[in-house]
């Protein structure tokens, strides 16, 4: 088949590896190409048809361009290159690939944090911080992109039963991009939870390879990151304090449920 033969030109083009990786711009947003943004999707439609997903040809909306976009930021890790397989990524994102992403475990951020030189080893700390906080100040906006995206759903299914003289493939069209959407939010809910698991996988092993007061700070950041994580596991995208600092929830600290080491070490 033909789509067929475009992957194959793909693959010997060498985009099965280096290629494949979406590239990064300023600030971390993904750049524009037609690789990436014309070609590879293109492909990636057409194997997902062949294997019986549903694919969409309705034009994007700017809610759904906004979704995708700041999205993408959690779907990969351009500050540890590759710990969250940024090959993998790009070719589910153009559903070229099968989803992958559940098997990642949460211990390769570590990995990479651990074999990563530094002056000191405090700076793992710091290192760990910074990437929560960047989490932590997109993701307000993020889910304010998807409970857009989530209404412009909802208007489609309005306008769809209120006008009957729609066609059947419109209306198949339309079931398709709804699954295409929660798909992708689905996904970024696994991806916003594989963070949490990493930053907390990281910090508790940071605290036993290299004990220091500065991972109470971390552990600060990854409390005020949890409500966060829970609300996406709920679904629950469009409530009012979608775009405050806080969420009024206090989670306990990991310090605070810590059995306390009583062990005396005698001095020899």
């Amino acid at each position: 088949m033909r789509f067929l033969r475009l992957v194959g030109l793909l693959l010997l083009a060498g985009c099965a590896t280096a290629c494949v990786s979406r590239p990064v711009g300023d600030f971390g947003r993904a750049e524009k190409g037609v690789l990436h943004d014309q070609v590879m999707p293109y492909v990636g439609s057409k194997i997902a048809a062949n294997r019986g997903e549903p694919v969409s040809n309705l034009n994007q909306t700017d809610q759904e361009r906004e979704m995708h976009d700041r999205t993408w930021r959690f779907l990969i890790a351009a500050h540890s290159r590759d710990w969250l397989f940024d090959t993998n990524t790009e070719l589910q994102r153009t559903r070229i690939g099968p989803a992958k992403d559940h098997q990642y475990s949460p211990d390769r951020y570590y990995t990479w944090l651990r074999t990563t030189h530094y002056q000191s080893s405090t700076t793992r700390y710091n290192t760990v911080g910074r990437h929560i906080q960047a989490d932590f100040d997109t993701v307000p906006s993020t889910f304010r992109a998807i409970c857009a995206v989530q209404e412009v759903d909802r208007q489609r299914r309005v306008a769809l039963a209120e006008l009957p003289g729609i066609e059947a493939d419109v209306a198949a069209n339309v079931a398709a991009r709804r699954t295409e959407n929660q798909w992708h939010i689905d996904w970024f809910v696994r991806a916003l939870n594989y963070r949490f698991k990493s930053y907390s996988y990281a910090l508790d092993h940071l605290l036993v390879e290299t004990p220091h007061e500065q991972s109470m700070a971390v552990d600060e950041s990854l409390r005020r990151l949890k409500p966060w994580v829970d609300r996406a596991n709920r679904g629950d995208f469009c409530s009012g304090v979608a775009g405050k600092s806080g969420t009024g929830i206090t989670i306990p600290s990991r310090f605070q449920i810590m059995v306390p080491d009583n062990e005396v070490i005698h001095q020899k």
